[in-house]
């Protein structure tokens, strides 16, 4: 078709929408009963927003609305392909998914707790490691009391493992 045809004003662009946390291909999508709920809000509060947004000539809004549709549809592939591991599944002498662990980072005296969550989970300013870091396969089948080297880019860093929750 000629570009003669064409509106200027009705081409659109797709609207950029970051992606969700990296969950590498074939592994499973773990989460725990505190992040199923999580998503499930999440997407609640998506549904309410496309809700309000209403469809019009506004350029604006048609894009608002392309957003959350993106991540409505992200949101839903994370959610079907979630497996929530229930805490009481969980092997206290060992750690695992969910489990939370504290430790003591190098020399310092003092320990700090993280727990070993999904990737959508994950928040290090609230102790939540994803389960696909590093950090956190060096942990799994650990027991308290043993130690686990992290090899970073300068160096390396040593974990003790003081308890498992």
């Amino acid at each position: 078709m000629s570009r003669a045809f064409v509106n200027e004003d009705d081409q659109r662009e797709t609207p950029f929408v970051a992606p969700r946390a990296d969950l590498p291909t074939g592994v499973a999508n773990y989460v725990t009963p505190i992040g199923m709920e999580a998503l499930l809000k999440e997407k609640e509060t998506l549904q309410k927003e496309l809700k309000q947004l209403v469809a019009g000539d506004d350029r604006d809004k048609q894009n608002a609305i392309a957003i959350v549709n993106i991540k409505l549809q992200m949101l839903e592939n994370r959610i079907v392909s979630a497996q929530v591991i229930e805490r009481e599944d969980i092997p206290s002498e060992k750690i695992h998914f969910g489990s939370v662990v504290s430790l003591q980072i190098g020399g310092q005296s003092m320990t700090q707790k993280f727990q070993i969550v999904g990737v959508d989970e994950a928040d290090l300013k609230q102790g939540k490691i994803a389960f696909t870091s590093p950090l956190a396969r060096l942990l799994v089948n650990q027991e308290a009391g043993s130690s686990v080297t992290l090899k970073l880019a300068h160096g390396e860093r040593v974990f003790k493992i003081m308890a498992v929750e």
